[in-house]
């Protein structure tokens, strides 16, 4: 029971130090708990080596340098690791860490200041004509 309070507030803790240290100018050897990118810092530009080590990248990489993330950057992480954490395909041990980093995730700081993301149609930045709908076309014969 104790261990359900303590390791996702440990965690936090750990994660949330991550900020600190980058708004501090000074380049701290990354603190990995696993993969290329999950845990303080991260091993750019190695790949990700896995879904969960993939999921923590794409939260390096909307997280800014020196700055918290934003809310919905923090949401995303915590969404996809718990899919990770439900999916039976994965490993146990890689199920029990993403579930681990989805409590944790739900904790991290974030900048209530920062923009949210808007989705734009890609018809809209680039000019396309609208993708065709998948709706039945009616024809008279």
């Amino acid at each position: 029971m104790t261990f359900r309070i303590v390791a996702p507030l440990l965690l936090a803790t750990c994660l949330s130090a991550a900020a600190l240290v980058q708004a501090s100018g000074l380049q701290q050897p990354a603190a990995l708990i696993h993969g290329n990118y999950c845990g303080l810092g991260n091993n750019a530009p190695w790949p990700p080596v896995d879904a969960l080590d993939a999921a923590c990248a794409r939260h390096d990489a909307c997280t800014p340098i020196g700055g918290l993330p934003s809310r919905a950057c923090n949401l995303r992480l915590q969404w996809e690791t718990d899919r990770i954490s439900r999916d039976l395909r994965q490993p146990d041990d890689i199920r029990a860490l993403a579930g681990f980093i989805a409590a944790g995730a739900a904790l991290l700081p974030f900048d209530p200041n920062a923009p949210i993301a808007v989705r734009i149609p890609a018809s809209v930045r680039y000019g396309a004509p609208p993708a065709p709908s998948h709706q039945p076309v009616y024809r008279a014969y």
